[in-house]
């Protein structure tokens, strides 16, 4: 791990986590750049999404500055899709507070995500990207991700349609 990571700590969510969770996925919606939502999410309205992760199936997990405790990013694997055959495959997410975007935080955490996967029963990776959050693309291109697809136009943004990237990464199986 490097030396600037020394001061992070990567564990499991907790529902005292949640307000903070928020916050962070709430500053990202106005840049139009990384969620599909378009008004803030609340604590609330979050509580099942929050649930439904599961640190032996599907973890949620939180960064947190070692010295005052505070969660400055979260990413996640969520089911790619509900129905059973799909259980090898997983969405992965992440947020990072907008004050420590660009110092690698994403990348350290998206794999210590990937690393976690297969133990899961993960096998493939997906992530869906807006085709203009060029950070992201970058970060997926990083790790190896391939590109798996082009939804076009499938998001509205104020008016804008937005293309979607669909990225994966085999990570385990045959």
């Amino acid at each position: 791990m490097p030396a600037a990571f020394d001061k992070l700590i990567v564990r499991d969510a907790t529902p005292a986590d949640l307000p903070a969770i928020v916050a962070i996925h709430n500053a990202s919606i106005p840049g139009r750049q990384a969620s599909a939502y378009l008004d803030p999410v609340t604590v609330e309205g979050r509580r099942a999404w929050f649930d439904a992760h599961t640190p032996d199936r599907r973890p949620l997990w939180v960064v947190c500055d070692r010295a005052s405790e505070e969660v400055i990013a979260w990413g996640c694997l969520t089911d790619y899709s509900p129905r059973p055959a799909y259980a090898i495959t997983a969405e992965v997410s992440l947020y990072i507070t907008p004050g420590r975007q660009g110092e690698g935080i994403g990348g350290w955490l998206m794999q210590q995500l990937l690393d976690a996967a297969p133990r899961l029963g993960v096998e493939r990776v997906v992530s869906l990207v807006f085709a203009h959050n060029r950070p992201s693309l970058r970060l997926h291109e990083k790790l190896a991700f391939d590109r798996w697809g082009l939804l076009p136009g499938v998001c509205d943004m104020d008016g804008r349609r937005c293309d979607v990237i669909v990225l994966g990464k085999r990570v385990g199986g045959p």
